[in-house]
């Protein structure tokens, strides 16, 4: 409960530095910049090497792409069933399967699991969630966006390997697994590290918007259901039916449950996809999650 009320205390700073003048807008851009090259890589060299391979490690990498399937073939039927506009259905395929697993799923896995489900939280994050945005993304925005170009092997290709905290997941894998890092590093990326959740959660108290049209609140009432009560009630049924128990099946469970992702939604306004909607998604996702994760947790 301390570290949940600490990392509510963040949201409330970052919501409270933008309503000072001396901060500019783009703010929790730089913050979410910080994180991306400095934060979460220093986590995944500091939490991966360590990493004990089992079966067990397939849960947090199959689940998210299972969640994938499973919400977004519940989207596209609602959509048809619902009449729902080309923008507002490829807003929801974006946001809706996509969850915001690093930025708020490792702050709020530590909190509630503390730093032993961090390792599983970023497996979730970085061989699931980042990697269907790198790919199940692009054919989204193709499809659905205002450009109406096809996906390109190359772009999401370059996406994956440029992208720093994949880097050090490789590096994590490939080489601290096999040599340890001095004492002194091993200080260094654990002060890094510890920057994540408060500056990322200050970043995501910055981009919180409460503003709403009325043309959005069904698809965004539906969105945000799906996203934060019918994604972890299908990833807990589905542990349930297999018998999973483990720290790992836990953490995966409770990252499908997280909010819209933030850069599917940045993504999503940049190609024109019903900018209003996906503003509403991220924003009342972030503040909503705040109540749905503390209730899946006491399903555990």
């Amino acid at each position: 409960m301390e570290n949940f009320i600490l990392t509510f205390s963040f949201l409330l700073i970052g919501m409270g530095l933008r309503r000072i003048p001396q901060f500019p807008e783009n703010s929790a851009q730089a913050l979410n910049l910080f994180v991306i090259y400095v934060s979460l890589p220093a986590l995944v060299l500091l939490k991966i090497p360590g990493l004990v391979f089992s079966s067990k490690l397939m849960v947090p990498i199959l689940m998210p792409w299972l969640m994938l399937a499973a919400t977004a073939a519940i989207i596209l039927l609602l959509a048809r069933l619902l009449g729902w506009r080309k923008e507002i259905v490829g807003a929801l395929l974006l946001l809706v399967p996509l969850g915001n697993t690093s930025f708020l799923g490792i702050p709020m896995v530590k909190a509630f699991f503390g730093e032993q489900g961090i390792p599983f939280a970023v497996l979730y994050d970085q061989l699931g969630s980042f990697l269907a945005l790198a790919t199940y993304g692009s054919v989204v925005l193709a499809v659905y966006g205002h450009q109406g170009a096809g996906p390109s092997a190359a772009p999401i290709i370059k996406r994956i390997a440029t992208f720093p905290p994949f880097i050090a997941l490789l590096i994590a894998f490939v080489v601290l697994r096999r040599f340890s890092l001095p004492d002194v590093a091993q200080v260094l990326l654990g002060d890094l590290a510890a920057t994540l959740v408060p500056v990322v959660m200050i970043a995501v108290g910055f981009q919180i918007s409460f503003r709403l049209k009325a043309e959005v609140v069904k698809p965004l009432v539906v969105g945000l259901v799906v996203k934060l009560c019918v994604a972890p009630l299908l990833a807990l049924l589905f542990c349930r039916f297999f018998e999973l128990d483990s720290l790992a099946a836990r953490v995966a469970v409770f990252e499908a449950g997280m909010p819209p992702m933030v850069s599917a939604g940045a993504m999503a306004i940049i190609a024109g996809l019903s900018p209003e909607l996906t503003a509403a998604l991220v924003g009342g996702g972030i503040i909503l999650s705040f109540v749905t994760l503390p209730i899946l947790f006491q399903f555990f």
